[in-house]
């Protein structure tokens, strides 16, 4: 027995089988699983609403993967410290341990997702996540000082644009998953420790 509920989501919606799915995301998911050795459950969870399944890996991917002027890691530092301040469980684990997997720090990943502001990290990125917080707890106080701190740090506004996006995506996608209960797979509490 884990502490962990065994679930993907709370909801009595089934999640369909990977053969079940349409061709293009029976081989999404079998990338996943070669990549990661599972498939997320957010996706699973998605699963159920190909057409939302397809916006959210498009919107994932540009913001995660795709060319931007922050790091991989440093974009996974905002999914989990924006996920820390929300308290989504799924988002903690799942981007704690891709900050783990990233920096070769399991310490650094845990600071993520208690406290970023105890963390040895540069200003650059203490900067960052301060803006990312503070768009999290206070939209509406954020302002041309907010910005221009973060060009001081050396941010262009192309990476204000990608920190912005980054932040406003996880505090969609994690009131999401703590509105349905979304579980992450049991995998990602052993990874890069």
């Amino acid at each position: 027995m884990t502490a962990q509920p065994d679930h993907i989501h709370a909801l009595d919606i089934p999640v369909p089988e990977t053969d079940d799915l349409d061709p293009d995301l029976q081989k999404y998911f079998t990338v996943c699983q070669e990549k990661l050795g599972m498939v997320p459950n957010v996706l699973r969870s998605y699963a159920a609403m190909p057409e939302r399944l397809r916006a959210f890996i498009g919107m994932y991917n540009d913001l995660m993967l795709s060319e931007s002027g922050l790091s991989k890691l440093e974009r996974e530092m905002i999914a989990t410290a924006v996920s820390s301040e929300n308290k989504c469980f799924y988002c903690v684990v799942a981007h704690g341990a891709g900050v783990r997997e990233l920096s070769g720090d399991p310490a650094l990943g845990e600071l993520m997702a208690i406290n970023y502001r105890a963390a040895d990290i540069s200003e650059r990125q203490r900067a960052m996540l301060d803006f990312a917080v503070k768009m999290t707890r206070q939209p509406d106080e954020v302002e041309e000082a907010d910005r221009e701190a973060l060009r001081d740090a050396g941010f262009s506004d192309h990476d204000i644009m990608d920190i912005a996006c980054i932040a406003g995506f996880f505090n969609m996608t994690n009131r999401v998953s703590t509105a349905l209960d979304r579980m992450p797979n049991p995998e990602y509490h052993a990874k890069a420790r």
